[in-house]
């Protein structure tokens, strides 16, 4: 229950961090020697028992997180796993290695108002109302851009994804918060 903003001295070279949130797979991949990474998008896309929900090809869009941009192991397992839940993609023009911040990232460099404009920019941009997210904070910028977000864990396991906390500083408090105590 260590939080990857802290060093995992707990892990020793050569583990393998299975992780659902792609800072966590960057942080983890970039910052700590002798730790690897795999999303748990990538196991569940190769797995043969597995319920998939049908989703009978409803039409969805897909924003990448900027942490998975230079991974093309991440993305192709998401997009395998939508395709096993019977969901039609359209692609947005900005994806995969392509892919821009949901506008999240401007937190704490911009003012709240010019935050939310980033977030409604990015949700613009995507081609269908309903997206499909893979990072807490891309799903908060989709909710405060105008989309409806489906988060993928929420896909796999039939639920509707909630807003939460949509203020952005509330929610980075409650990160922080977190954080702290992990």
């Amino acid at each position: 229950m260590t939080c990857c903003h802290h060093e995992p001295v707990f892990l020793p070279e050569g583990t393998q961090v299975i992780n659902v949130c792609p800072g966590c797979d960057r942080r983890y991949r970039e910052l700590y020697k002798g730790i690897s990474t795999t999303s748990l998008w990538e196991i569940l896309s190769e797995t043969k028992d597995f319920p998939f929900p049908d989703y009978k090809g409803k039409t969805m869009t897909i924003h990448d997180a900027c942490p998975t941009r230079t991974e093309p192991r991440v993305q192709e397992s998401v997009r395998k796993l939508l395709k096993r839940m019977n969901i039609e993609l359209i692609e947005p023009k900005l994806t995969k290695d392509k892919s821009v911040c949901c506008g999240d990232d401007f937190y704490g460099k911009v003012s709240k108002d010019k935050l939310i404009e980033q977030m409604k920019k990015r949700a613009d941009q995507m081609p269908s109302e309903d997206v499909v997210v893979y990072c807490v904070s891309c799903i908060k910028s989709m909710f405060n851009g105008g989309k409806k977000p489906h988060y993928l864990i929420d896909l796999l396991f039939n639920e509707e994804t909630t807003s939460g906390t949509l203020d952005p500083d509330s929610w980075h408090s409650e990160i922080d918060k977190f954080i702290e105590s992990h």
